[in-house]
C-alpha cells in the first residue's frame, strides 16, 4: 500500500471516528423532528450536558465504563459501536475509491470529489440504516437533501475528470432503480414505502456513476440479502409472513457489495454467459 492511499484511508478512518459521534445525535434526533445541532447532547438520566472530555468517540465511553459521569446512568454500547464502525467503513471507503495512482491535476481533484460523495453517502447509510431500524422510516430530512448535493458534487467530479458518460450514467440509474421501486411499491404497498423509493434513486445515481455493474449487482443484491434474511426470520418462528421487515438497511448493504465488488462480478458474469 502506497504512502498516500495509507495516508488517505487514515484521515478518512479519523474523520469517521468523530462524523459517528455525529451520526448518534442524528439517528437519535432525526426520527423526533429534533434539531442535531442544538442543544447540546445531555445525558437522559440527569440531564446533565455531556462535558467535552466524555465526548471523545469511543474513548470517553470506555474511561467512564459506560455510564454517565454525574449519575451513572448506562450509556449504551451502541454509541461506541457506531463510531467504531464509521471509522472503519471510512476507512474501507477511502482505500478502495482513493485516486489512481496515476491521477494528477485536475482528474485526481475529480477522483477526489467522487470519493467525498461515497463518504457522504457512507455516512447517509449508516444513520438511514439505525433510524430504519428502529422506526421503520427512511426521513426525508435525511434522504431528499442528497439529490441535489450529489447531483452538484458529481457533476463537478465529470467536469474536472471529463467523463461525462458516467454522469449520464448516473442519471439513468436514478430514474430507473427509482422507477423500478416506484412499481414495486404500487404493485405491493403493504411490502414497499415510499421512502424505499426515494432512496431508490439515490442509490441509484451513485451505483450508475460508478459502472452498470455495480448498480445490476447492488440492485439485485438488496433482495438477495433481504429475501434471506426474512426467510431466515421465518424459519426460526423470529418472524411472520405479516411481520414488516425495514427493508432501507438492506437496500444500503447491498449497494455497497455492488460499489465495492459490482465490476469485478457483473463483468465474471458476463463472462460465464459468453456475453464478454
Amino acid at each position: 500500500m502506497s504512502a498516500a492511499l495509507t495516508i488517505l484511508g487514515s484521515l478518512s478512518a479519523v474523520f469517521g471516528l468523530a462524523l459517528g459521534s455525529f451520526l448518534n445525535v442524528v439517528v437519535h434526533r432525526v426520527p423526533a423532528g429534533l434539531s442535531v445541532v442544538a442543544p447540546a447532547s445531555a445525558c437522559p438520566g440527569c440531564s446533565h450536558p455531556i462535558r467535552r472530555r466524555d465526548n471523545v468517540p469511543v474513548v470517553s465511553w470506555l474511561a467512564l465504563r459506560g455510564r454517565c459521569r454525574d449519575c451513572s446512568t448506562a450509556i449504551s454500547a451502541r454509541y461506541p459501536l457506531v463510531e467504531a464502525a464509521t471509522a472503519v467503513l471510512f476507512l474501507l471507503v477511502g482505500i478502495r475509491f482513493a485516486p489512481a495512482s496515476d491521477a494528477s491535476g485536475a482528474a485526481a481533484v475529480g477522483a477526489l470529489v467522487l470519493l467525498v460523495v461515497l463518504l457522504t453517502a457512507m455516512a447517509g447509510s449508516v444513520a438511514l440504516a439505525l433510524i430504519d431500524i428502529d422506526t421503520h422510516r427512511l426521513p426525508n430530512r435525511i434522504v431528499l437533501p442528497a439529490y441535489p448535493v450529489f447531483l452538484v458534487l458529481l457533476t463537478l467530479s465529470s467536469t474536472l475528470t471529463g467523463d461525462w458518460d458516467a454522469l449520464v450514467r448516473g442519471s439513468v440509474g436514478m430514474v430507473v432503480l427509482g422507477g423500478v421501486y416506484l412499481l414495486l411499491a404500487l404493485a405491493v404497498p403493504r411490502g414497499m414505502g415510499l421512502g424505499d423509493v426515494k432512496l431508490a434513486g439515490v442509490l441509484g445515481l451513485m451505483l450508475a456513476y460508478l459502472g452498470w455493474g455495480p448498480l445490476a449487482v447492488g440492485a439485485f443484491a438488496a433482495f438477495l440479502l433481504g429475501g434471506t434474511f426474512g426467510v431466515v426470520l421465518l424459519v426460526v418462528g423470529r418472524a411472520r409472513r405479516s411481520t414488516g421487515i425495514p427493508f432501507g438497511p438492506w437496500m444500503l448493504l447491498g449497494a455497497w457489495v455492488g460499489a465495492f465488488a459490482g465490476g469485478p462480478v457483473w463483468d465474471a458474469y458476463l463472462r460465464l454467459l459468453g456475453l464478454v
